[in-house]
Formats: C-alpha cells, structure tokens, sequence
C-alpha cells in the first residue's frame, strides 16, 4: 500500500530502529509476551496507515507503544470470560534480553508505574515526551518513575538475596 507524501524508506527505518524497543516496551507495560508481538505489530499497521500524523507526534515510538497497549486492552474485554491470565512471563521470547526477572518486576508495579518505566528506560523517552504519551503532568511522572524504582530496588534485591 503506498500512501501519497507518504515516504516507505522513512517509515520502514523508523520500524527498524523501533520494533524491539517497543515489543520490550509492550511486555514490561503488562501485555502477556505471546500477544505482545501482535499487539505491537498491529500498532505499526495503525502507525502506518496514519503516518502523516504519527511522524509529527512528539514521540512516534511513544504512539506505538500506547496503541499496542490499547489493542492488547481491546483484545482482553472481548476474551476477558474466555481466556485467562497469563501464567508466567518466562515464556520464551527473544527481546527480553534474558532479563526475566527485571520484567517480571515491572509488571507487577502498578498500571501507571508500569507505564512510565517503560516509557523512560525501555524507550528513553524524556520526562516531558512521557507525561504527552500518557496524559499526566511532568511532575507525576517523577513522583511515579521514583515509587517504581523504590519498588524495583526492593524487588531485586529481595530476589537477588541468598535464601
């Protein structure tokens, strides 16, 4: 499909600088790691069907990962009686850089803690492009980055520890 004004090669290594990080962006944001890769698939079709628009978002990667996160939220209201939740997060998956234990963490802080860490250290995005992504203001993306870092540190820590 060729979209008028629309450049291929733009888009095709925006997709390939933005894919993993996402996907890992998608995963520690809570998305079971199976669906993950449909869910953020499924964002980049939506992303390019509307490029125009998306390369002029002050994080286009940030769109990606808020879109996959909203399909993968659409697929559970529809499923939610039929399917579970996922068992375990040590499913294997290639882009979790072997670090199990770190996601795992991310995903049990709460919705929006999750939310801003993966936004801030899995796609590096900065306090002010993070609050735009999310709706909420700059400052509560501090207050929420340091209960889940507070929160991780415990967590890894108590993980890490000899028994």
């Amino acid at each position: 499909m060729r979209q008028r004004d629309v450049s291929f090669d733009e888009f095709g290594a925006f997709y390939a600088s933005h894919k993993d990080r996402c996907l890992r962006a998608a995963v520690a944001s809570g998305i079971d790691p199976g669906r993950a890769e449909d869910a953020v698939a499924e964002a980049f079709a939506r992303a390019w069907a509307q490029w125009r628009t998306v390369r002029n978002h002050r994080s286009p990667a940030a769109w990606v990962v808020r879109t996959a996160v909203n399909a993968d939220i659409s697929w559970w209201r529809k499923r939610r009686r039929e399917v579970g939740p996922p068992d375990d997060v040590r499913s294997e998956h290639p882009d979790l850089d072997g670090r199990h234990d770190l996601i795992a963490a991310i995903r049990r802080l709460p919705k929006r803690q999750r939310e801003v860490v993966a936004l801030r250290y899995i796609l590096d995005l900065d306090t002010v492009t993070t609050s735009v992504a999310l709706d909420i203001s700059p400052g509560t993306v501090s207050a929420h980055l340091h209960h889940a870092l507070a929160t991780l540190r415990a967590a890894l820590a108590t993980e890490g520890a000899p028994s």
